[in-house]
């Protein structure tokens, strides 16, 4: 007959669990420590490199994403605040704050006649104009950037995808699968029929209808009846500006 195990064996095993436990504790706590060490290093280091490319971290946008990239490794985010280290060494929030108001700017101005919907290159072709300086001095991802930080604004400022496109959305209308199916075939002439859109998905005629009028209701698509063939045209200023109006302004 096998015995059970006395109190003092419970005991004695507890302990060592505890132990164990202590042990464990320990070891994370020491490897806590050592990430804790290492990431203060990394952003003094951070830091020291900021210091010594400033310039180009100003005025060089691939080298500003890419010292954006090393920022998100370590848990810094130079725009998170004006105020602070980044913003002495910087001046970079201040960057984005004023390209964050022209943004803003851009989109109101532009809003009759896209219905709120802007191509992102287009965006940032007027934003070059606003601001004198070339395509290549603002890139995409400044735009983003920017644009992240007017989200604090309210519902409205987000970047969609549609199709191969990327557009800045400033007013909250809520596009569905169908709404953003319309925008990506409208991308190939710039506009759209009825017939066109009930070919390309296989929508019954009432659903074409009420998703091309749900977005002409919304500013987002302008109507054209003067066609032989009597079939009405979407146009959609939004995917249609970037390849002809804007082509040639910025420099």
């Amino acid at each position: 007959m096998r015995r059970r195990p006395g109190i003092a064996g419970l005991q004695n095993a507890a302990a060592t669990r505890d132990q164990f436990r202590l042990v464990g504790e320990n070891v994370a706590k020491v490897r806590t420590d050592v990430m804790k060490e290492q990431l203060a290093t990394f952003r003094s280091q951070l830091e020291e490199f900021a210091r010594k490319h400033k310039s180009d971290i100003r005025k060089n946008p691939i080298f500003r994403q890419q010292f954006h990239e090393m920022c998100a490794k370590v848990g810094v985010d130079p725009l998170a605040s004006n105020k602070g280290v980044w913003a002495e060494l910087l001046g970079i929030g201040d960057f984005y704050y004023e390209l964050g108001v022209q943004i803003v700017d851009i989109c109101i101005a532009t809003r009759s006649h896209n219905g709120g919907l802007i191509d992102l290159l287009d965006l940032r072709k007027l934003l070059c104009q606003k601001r004198k300086a070339t395509l290549e001095s603002l890139s995409e991802d400044d735009c983003l950037r920017a644009i992240s930080k007017l989200k604090v604004l309210g519902s409205g400022f987000e970047v969609i995808s549609v199709g191969r496109r990327k557009l800045v959305r400033s007013v909250p209308t809520e596009l569905n699968k169908d709404h953003s199916g319309i925008l990506a075939l409208a991308q190939a002439e710039g506009y759209v029929t009825v017939e066109q859109v009930e070919k390309e998905f296989s929508w019954s005629t009432g659903r074409a209808i009420d998703a091309l009028e749900t977005l002409l209701k919304e500013g987002l698509a302008m109507i054209d009846d003067g066609h032989r063939d009597g079939k009405r045209r979407y146009w959609f200023p939004c995917v249609t500006v970037s390849s002809d109006t804007t082509g040639g302004e910025a420099k």
